[in-house]
């Protein structure tokens, strides 16, 4: 599965320090030299970037990927520097949102992160919650105030982007007009979406982070912490868009559209045992030559002809055009305040300019600011 482009780039400018030289006239010679510059400082090494003045450290990098992480799959040295910059990232542009959050004066309510905080326990019980969080080194606070950031980068997406979209009954009516064979079902079908993780390295990427699982064992570290964001309650659609490594679907946000019975039962079983019989809404990870693929079925549709009156079939086009469209403006949105933003990615510079280079203690602090 090859992926074709990053969806988008992200670009890196540095802080240019201008120095003004008073020149101090001498009554009998003129002027002296200019004094030469101060030495900048160096940047610590626990400064992993900066995000319009804002640190996000090591530490900061450590906490998130102790949370998601699968203790179960060791990585090297080389996988967990990857999976950390691929945080980092997210953690920049989180970063930047809740930024915005507070200019917008968002919020999120106690009562909502007490539900998030619930949920991420998944039926543990308190103990068991509290051992879980003490073996990855983390404490409360710190899974709560994760929580708090993800739902607050969440609110401001649906508050610049989500909010500004709408689909017109006639968008709706000109689209089916225009796709009517598409509602035309010839024999049992399910509608189903897919993210998909692959334990090579793929030449092109189509998703918009520009993530790829390189080996099993992070193709396995991957598509669990993929699992345990949904649980959390991230858009599968999001994630798909975002994480994914299948070049065509990836853009789509995953949507598959409708696969004939007939198809899926040409599939390997692990693929068929994630969709058939699986009730609409249910996410399944189906493990296939060391690839694994999320699968979140949408419908199940019997066969027929559609119209505009079947149920679900308006519902099912104003999601689709609802999608298309977000999906469009959330990635020029942050493309754009990313662009905005003031970013210096230290810890990027220093893999690169250590060639890859990684010891125990992460690659050599070789930046100066």
């Amino acid at each position: 599965m090859l992926q074709k482009r990053l969806a988008f780039r992200y670009r890196y400018r540095c802080v240019l320090a201008c120095f003004s030289v008073l020149a101090t006239a001498s009554i009998s010679a003129g002027c002296r030299p200019s004094p030469a510059p101060a030495a900048a400082a160096a940047v610590s090494a626990d400064t992993w970037a900066v995000v319009d003045g804002k640190t996000i450290t090591a530490t900061d990098v450590d906490k998130v990927f102790r949370r998601t992480r699968d203790d179960a799959q060791p990585l090297s040295d080389e996988e967990t520097l990857t999976a950390k910059l691929t945080i980092l990232n997210d953690l920049i542009v989180q970063e930047i949102l809740i930024a915005k959050a507070a200019a917008l004066k968002i919020e999120v309510a106690q009562g909502d992160l007490d539900t998030a905080y619930g949920n991420a326990k998944k039926n543990l019980s308190d103990d068991a919650f509290k051992q879980e969080l003490t073996k990855r080194n983390l404490t409360p606070e710190d899974m709560r105030e994760g929580l708090r950031r993800e739902m607050l980068t969440q609110k401001v997406i649906e508050h610049e982007v989500s909010s500004k979209i709408s689909v017109t009954d006639q968008m709706v009516t000109d689209f089916f007009s225009a796709n009517r064979a598409q509602f035309h079902v010839p024999e049992e079908a399910s509608h189903i979406a897919q993210l998909v993780v692959t334990p090579v390295r793929d030449p092109q990427l189509a998703n918009s982070t520009g993530d790829d699982a390189t080996t099993p064992q992070a193709a396995a570290a991957k598509a669990k912490m993929l699992m345990e964001r949904l649980k959390a309650g991230a858009s599968f659609r999001d994630l798909a868009a975002g994480y994914s490594e299948d070049p065509e679907s990836a853009p789509r946000g995953g949507d598959m559209g409708l696969i004939p019975v007939s198809k899926l039962k040409e599939a390997a079983p692990a693929l068929q045992n994630a969709v058939l019989n699986k009730a609409p809404g249910t996410v399944n990870v189906a493990s296939v030559g060391g690839a694994y693929t999320l699968v979140l079925v949408v419908a199940h549709e019997q066969a027929g002809q559609r119209d505009l009156s079947t149920p679900g079939v308006k519902e099912r086009i104003t999601d689709a055009l609802k999608s298309r469209k977000e999906q469009l403006l959330r990635t020029a949105y942050l493309t754009a305040i990313r662009s905005d933003a003031n970013v210096v990615n230290y810890e990027a510079r220093r893999v690169v300019e250590s060639k890859g280079a990684v010891t125990a203690a992460g690659p050599p602090s070789l930046l100066k600011k």
